[in-house]
């Protein structure tokens, strides 16, 4: 079983996703609906950096946010080979700006990943035995989840039999506290910014100390968790294997062992407009 925010869905054509992030497409179309975003996988994420001409030199007067493909699993460029980015799919948003493999990219690379949603799996006993109950957890009105990421470039140090020739760009999701009924199946959760937050998370001029950033590292506002719905869905999404639309459908009833108390989170409790 994958870890903490370990699988996510992202389904959404590129050209829309750029629309509602007020972004450039800079992915050639590439990608396709994943209903089980997985680690090693390419993902979509939205930067801001200020464009370079053709000499590669930054022009500071100007940023450019886009919509780009990186791979989940953060490898520090300092790394030897890339198979540590397999375990670096998550940073704790506590204890980021501390840690080797994250802080730089803290500092200065910070990105979103957009999503429909994202899965957890309750861990319980029941009469049956110890389970892991699946839960996907999304906006009602069908806004992408933004995931707090931050992400970095590396470049092998020596030849690797002619692997990687243009580096790779990585990725990893920052999580935090659980908010609300959201912590009643896991501890912790995604950091999830709304839409008045992205431009001071992707801004590439904003020191991460500075308050306007390190107000953002902390667990989200229970208003944004009521915009939420978490349901329980088939246990299929535990195999890679699987990938299409069923994944994101509710279990009916029945087929959940002692279901959780989400009436206040999934009635809409009192949801902003």
């Amino acid at each position: 079983m994958v870890g903490m925010c370990g699988r996510y869905a992202s389904t959404k054509a590129p050209a829309d996703l750029a629309d509602e992030f007020r972004a450039v497409d800079a992915t050639e179309g590439e990608g396709r609906p994943d209903f089980n975003v997985a680690p090693t996988k390419q993902i979509y994420t939205v930067v801001e950096r200020h464009p370079r001409d053709a000499d590669g030199n930054p022009d500071p007067s100007t940023t450019e946010r886009t919509l780009r493909r990186m791979r989940w699993g953060l490898v520090p460029s300092w790394a030897k080979d890339p198979s540590s980015g397999a375990r670096m799919i998550n940073a704790r948003s506590e204890t980021a700006a501390q840690k080797p493999a994250f802080r730089r990219a803290l500092a200065a690379r910070r990105c979103l990943l957009p999503a429909d949603g994202w899965f957890e799996w309750q861990r319980r006993d029941t009469r049956a035995g110890k389970t892991k109950q699946p839960y996907f957890t999304h906006y009602r009105d069908g806004s992408s989840v933004a995931l707090a990421g931050v992400w970095e470039f590396w470049r092998p140090k020596h030849d690797l039999d002619g692997k990687y020739p243009d580096g790779l760009v990585t990725a990893a999701v920052l999580t935090t506290e659980a908010v609300g009924p959201l912590a009643q199946v896991h501890d912790r959760m995604p950091l999830v910014l709304p839409p008045d937050a992205w431009a001071d998370w992707l801004d590439p001029d904003a020191d991460v100390s500075a308050e306007s950033v390190a107000r953002l590292l902390a667990p989200p506002a229970p208003e944004l968790i009521a915009r939420m719905e978490l349901r329980p869905v088939s246990s299929r999404v535990n195999s890679v294997r699987n990938n299409d639309p069923e994944l994101l459908e509710a279990l009916p009833p029945e087929q959940v062992a002692e279901p959780l108390q989400l009436d206040l989170l999934n009635s809409g409790g009192s949801s902003p407009e």
